[in-house]
């Protein structure tokens, strides 16, 4: 058997009776004599190596070459080549000479019983554990401890910093980056999420925000307050929402604040497709 097709594999005298006799009685085998001058054989080979990868178990394929193994086929009393027999059981229960076509071969199958498995289900791949921030921060200082010289563990060293909320440690790192990775996409998303964490400093908390839009909903500064935290805290399509809704009732708000803050938004969002969609929306609404 192959990984291309574990369905079929090459029958050989001394394993006959294990390959394919015994295993017959858990799953159908399929014994196709042929050779390598054969024509017929060149036709009828490839459809039932087809076939064996599309019932996907439902029978096995063995193959013998009878050049290679003149003995077992002998003992079959093969006298033309291609011959077809179908073993269940641990016995010949039918068979055919010469080539049918694909119809008839399933056709064939199916009447001893032999139909295609459904394959099995693919486990679902288990999700990484969740890296703690802090963890990560020290892991990271450690490493620039070791390696002082590498720019690339300060860029890591601040972002996992403003995980943590270390916003003044995050910015006096990212300042001090050499100009090659300031524009990295990760320094850029950095810069986005320190923007939003200077919003928030002294913004009121989430809670009286909400209230606020409860009672007027065309409050822009809170709306655009509250959308900030939900990015921040990891609500990434709440906060989307909201920079959208103020995209939607005033373009032009503070010079362009609506349309500036979903860009800064989709920096920091890692999810592709949520910020595909929401990308989607604003070109809707501005064009």
């Amino acid at each position: 058997m192959t990984p291309a097709n574990p369905h079929v594999f090459d029958a050989q005298l001394p394993s006959f009776e294990q390959d394919v006799l015994l295993r017959s009685k858990e799953v159908p085998v399929v014994v196709d004599f042929w050779a390598t001058w054969c024509g017929p054989c060149k036709t009828l080979g490839p459809v039932l190596e087809k076939l064996a990868a599309e019932y996907n178990g439902g029978f096995l394929l063995a193959k013998v070459d009878v050049d290679a193994e003149q003995q077992l086929a002998g003992y079959f009393q093969i006298k033309s080549v291609p011959t077809v027999m179908l073993v269940k059981d641990g016995q010949i229960v039918d068979g055919f000479p010469g080539a049918l076509p694909e119809g008839q071969l399933r056709q064939f199958l199916s009447h001893h019983g032999v139909q295609p498995r459904e394959p099995e289900p693919k486990a679902e791949p288990e999700a990484p554990a969740p890296v703690d921030p802090h963890e990560d921060v020290v892991r990271l200082r450690a490493a620039i401890q070791a390696e002082p010289d590498k720019e690339e563990l300060k860029l890591d060293l601040a972002l996992a910093l403003l995980r943590t909320g270390a916003v003044p440690e995050a910015q006096g790192l990212l300042d001090k980056l050499p100009a090659n990775l300031a524009q990295d996409d990760r320094a850029l998303r950095g810069r986005a999420r320190l923007g939003f964490a200077a919003l928030l400093k002294d913004a009121p908390p989430a809670d009286v925000l909400r209230k606020t839009l409860d009672a007027d909903p065309g409050d822009l500064r809170a709306r655009h307050l509250l959308g900030a935290i939900d990015i921040v805290e990891g609500r990434s399509q709440e906060g989307l929402e909201h920079f959208l809704d103020m995209l939607r009732r005033d373009r032009d708000f503070e010079g362009g604040l609506p349309r500036k803050a979903l860009i800064d938004a989709f920096r920091v969002v890692e999810d592709e497709d949520l910020v595909g969609t929401y990308r989607r929306k604003m070109a809707s609404l501005l064009f």
